[in-house]
Parts: C-alpha cells; structure tokens; sequence
C-alpha cells in the first residue's frame, strides 16, 4: 500500500513517465507541486522567466526528443501566459503535458485571487484536457495524457489541478503502467492498391511532405519513392528537413515563399501524393486555385485533416511512413524524363533566388555559411519573420538536422526558450537560433535563463530595427505606410546580452566577418552574433495573402 499527496503522487507518476526536466515558474496555486518536485532525484527543475517561455522549452524538448515534454504554470496569469505555447504545440502537433494549479475546488467559479477557468479556456488549444477533481483520479489522468499526447497525430494536454487536490492524502495499491503511444490506425489495402494504381499512371506526379513525415521518421521511404518513381519533391515549411536539400529530385519549399519554379511545376503536375501535410493556406495560396488539374493522394494519421480543405480522389488514414512501407513494393519503377525535363527547363527560365554558397553580402547568403558551418547534426531554431523564410529558403537542411520553427500559429517570441530546451535535451549538440529584433525582444528575459543553465545555444540576430515582414507587406499592399513597424529606439542587443552573462560578436564593420563567425559559433554557451541588415533587404518570392501560388511577386519584377 502506498499512501502520498496529490502533489507528491504527480512527480512520482512523471518521474515513471521517464520525465526528466520540467520548466515552469511556481506560484501560490502550484506550491505543493514544487515542494514535491524539490525532493525529486530524477526530474531537473528549469526557472522560467515566463511562463511562455517555459511552454516554448518543453516544445524544445519535446521537438528534438520527439516524446512528451512537461511545463509547470501557476493559475491565473499563469495559465494564461502559458497557452501562447500551448496554441502554437496545438498546430505544430508537438507532444507538451502543461501542468497547470488551480484554486481549491470550494473557490473556482468565485472569481478568486488568481483564478480563470483555465480548462474553459484552454479547450480550443489542447489536444485533451483535464480539471482533476480527487487526488485519486491523478493515477489515471497522468498515464492518459501522455498516452493521449504522444498517440495518433501528437499534441498538447493541460491537466489543472487544484491547490487543495495537491495537498489531499490518496492510498493506493499499485502504481498504473505509464502512458504510451497507441498503435497508429490500420489502413485499407484497397486505398492502397488505388493509389498505386493512380501513381504508375500519373505523367506528371509530384510527392508533397510535411510535418507528419518528419514526426513519423519516414524520410528514408519518402526519398526512396521519389527515387523509384521519378517523382519530384515538394515540402512544407515544416517538413524541409525530409529530403537533402541538395538531392535532384528536391524541389524545395512551396507556397508563399517558394521558388518561382517550385510553384509553377505544382500548377503543371497532375497527381499529388500529399504526406503529412495539412494543406495549410500558407503552401497552397488560395486553395481553391490550387493546383486544379491534379487527383490528390492525401496521407495523414489525422482523420479530421484528410479532405478537410481539399477534396482527396483517395484519402488514406495512418501513419505516413507505415503507408509509404505498403505501397512502395508495389509502385513501378518509372523514369518519366519529359516531367523531369520540363522541370529542368523551368529552373533554367526561372532561376533560384537561393545563394548556391555561403557568404556575408545578403541575409540569404550569410544564414547558408551558418550552416556550412554548423554541420549535419545542428539544431536550428527560428524565431518568425523575414529571417524566418531566409532561413527556410537558404539554410542548407537535410535529415539528420532538426528544424525547430513556428509553422500553424507564426509565433514571435517562439525561438529563443524553444532553442534552450533543445539544448537541454540534445547538449551534446550544436543548437543555433536565427532571431530578429522584434522577435527576440518578446522573450529576451530567457536570457537569464540559459545563463543560469549554462545552454550551449547561439543567437544569430538579424537586426533591422523594425517589424520586417509587416514591413515588407506595408510597403507593398498598403502604399509604402509603414505604420508602427519600425522602431525609434535601436536597441543595443550586444550590451543587452552582456548584462544577461552571454558571450557577444557584432558583425557591425567587422573586417574579417568569416572569422568572427567562426569564433562565434565555436564557442560553448549562451552567445550572441548581431548581424545589421538592411531595413529594405526582402523575402523574395512571395505570394500576396489570399492570391493564388501563381501570382508571385519578386525575382523579374523587382529589384
């Protein structure tokens, strides 16, 4: 018989979880938890500046390690600032457990001193959640939430859990099996003899991947498929890292800032193999102009995503790389040289606007040496905004590399706390973080935070003192009304960082800026690289909110 508090029986179960390091900042409503967790051998405690902050290191976590990560949130601001994170795992399909403290069960609904209805609120941004009513209900709520966070396609559960609930004394007899990953759903062979039938016959196939295949480890049968069939390769912002970036049949990133190429072979195909992908408006453009004379082939392990915006002539439920397994001994080899032609004639007439090497005259060219020099192991965190899509278009990404960016929700703020936690759990591992100004400022107290850590994480900060993306959009949609988009105080980030205990290089007039570089990414622990950049540099191609993928700006048309 074991007999233990609510608080002391939750650490318990997360340490059986194989948890071992919570970030979170404690607060009245969550004490008991902190006392209990004080007294764990097993599980490291991370003192978040915030509590987004501590949501976006359990995603970092979570990305690289690829199983669920935990978060700690007091009730009230708490809770509220913790769902910034929590929304954005939501559409990324990142694994988090948040566990939030609540106020005793006889106050909630009373408007008490730091209480909201955090399970009401968190509903539209959780995979699952749950408000534990008895301390007794945690032997099953715990196991459930890692289970239901880690199965099918992967996302975020809160459990909320009452200041007088962690207190409560609970016996029991046997502690529960710990929460696993379900099996991915079984699929029909007909879908997939229909779909064989339809790839062997398409002239012009293209296989489009995503997040999914990333997340299901189906990079080896993605590129092996395209190989046998002769099919190019198209990716999502979040599923670059599934194909060498180098490898012939690579297309690149499609949609708002692809290669002008990229977009006009996908207005030519007539069969996509759509994988792990979401058909979210950022790739397709205005989706009912998207590619309208191709059938769809639609893989994904969520049955709520398939057909949800584009009618699918199959729609496959299951794992993408269990799908991929089944079909490809059955697909037949095809060359298909007119299609690859007709793409190699597009790339001559279309040129790619990505540098072919790295270097330090242009944003692009300077974020492809970082990952010359970074290697094929690096983790790379973006924060969102121009050097975002510089950094999706111009880093050199193939598997082995893990890419760690804000797709679904474009979260600024995102890339510094998300960097620690991948650090934390990969230490042994390069992890650079491309930022901007705008962004950086949203959660630049984590500074703190990975000096007190110690992280091995470098800021490589583009800095062009205003809101570039807004920037860029007022400039071209709006008539050039750059209205509170640019900054009037140009804030000195090197002394800022300095007084965090980073390390610090400034590009700003350096004579060998190679050597800084170099200097810069070889150190171990918190660093900073300041890169200016040009307010007027652009993200070139792009597409105008709400257009069609053909209607591209930038490349012939613009300087």
């Amino acid at each position: 018989m074991f007999s233990m508090t609510g608080a002391q029986l939750t650490i318990s179960l997360l340490e059986r979880q194989g948890i071992r390091t919570i970030a979170g900042i404690p607060g009245g409503a969550n004490l008991p938890l902190y006392d209990a967790l004080s007294r764990s051998t097993r599980i490291r405690h991370v003192l978040a500046r915030h509590e987004q902050g501590a949501g976006f290191a359990a995603q970092g976590i979570a990305r690289v390690t690829g199983r669920p990560a935990v978060c700690f949130a007091t009730s009230g601001p708490g809770a509220t600032n913790v769902l910034t994170a929590i929304a954005d795992a939501k559409l990324d399909s990142v694994p988090v457990v948040c566990i939030t403290g609540q106020v005793p069960r006889a106050m909630i609904g009373t408007d008490a001193f730091q209480e909201v209805d955090t399970y009401g609120m968190s509903i539209p941004v959780t995979k699952h959640n749950f408000l534990v009513r008895e301390a007794a209900d945690l032997l099953r709520v715990i196991p459930e939430a890692f289970s239901i966070a880690a199965s099918g396609r992967p996302g975020p559960v809160l459990i909320d859990i009452p200041r007088d609930v962690q207190l409560e004394n609970v016996a029991f007899e046997a502690w529960p099996e710990p929460g696993e990953r379900e099996p991915a759903p079984a699929f029909f062979d007909a879908d997939l003899d229909t779909a064989v039938s339809m790839i062997d016959a398409a002239r012009r196939p293209v296989l489009w991947v995503g997040g999914g295949v990333v997340a299901s480890g189906a990079g080896r049968e993605i590129l092996e498929l395209a190989e046998r069939a002769s099919m190019p390769v198209t990716s999502t912002l979040m599923g670059l890292t599934a194909v060498p970036h180098d490898h012939p049949l690579s297309m690149g990133m499609l949609g708002m800032h692809a290669q002008r190429h990229t977009n006009m072979a996908m207005e030519a195909c007539d069969l996509i193999v759509a994988a792990g992908v979401r058909f979210d408006d950022r790739a397709t453009g205005k989706v009912a102009e998207f590619c309208p004379q191709a059938r769809v082939i639609h893989i994904d392990i969520d049955h709520s995503e398939l057909e949800k915006l584009r009618p699918a002539s199959v729609a496959i439920l299951g794992d993408v790389g269990d799908v991929l397994r089944a079909i490809l001994p059955k697909v037949s080899p095809a060359p298909r040289r007119e299609w690859l032609d007709y793409i190699a004639a597009l790339k001559r007439a279309f040129p790619s606007c990505i540098p072919d090497k790295g270097g330090h005259a242009t944003p692009q060219e300077f974020i492809r040496r970082v990952g010359e020099l970074c290697g094929d192991t690096a983790v790379v965190v973006t924060d969102v905004g121009k050097h975002q899509m510089w950094t999706a278009q111009s880093y050199p990404f193939r598997p082995g590399i893990s890419w760690l960016t804000s797709g679904g929700l474009g979260t600024m703020g995102f890339g510094l706390p998300t960097a620690i936690g991948a650090a934390l759990a990969a230490p042994e591992r390069k992890v650079v973080c491309v930022s901007g100004d705008g962004s950086l400022l949203m959660n630049i107290q984590e500074m703190a935070t990975a000096a007190e850590q110690g992280v091995d994480v470098t800021v490589v900060l583009l800095n062009n003192v205003c809101l570039g993306l807004v920037h860029q959009q007022q400039e071209l949609f709006f008539k050039a009304n750059h209205f509170s988009s640019i900054y009037e105080v140009s804030v000195d980030f090197p002394r800022i960082a300095q007084g965090f205990g980073w390390k610090t290089w400034d590009l700003a007039g350096a004579d060998d800026p190679d050597a800084v570089l170099r200097e810069a990414l070889s150190h171990k622990g918190p660093a900073l690289i300041h890169v200016p950049v040009e307010r007027d540099e652009k993200v070139w191609p792009m597409v105008p909110p709400g257009a069609a993928n053909r209607t591209m700006l930038g490349g012939e048309n613009h300087d």
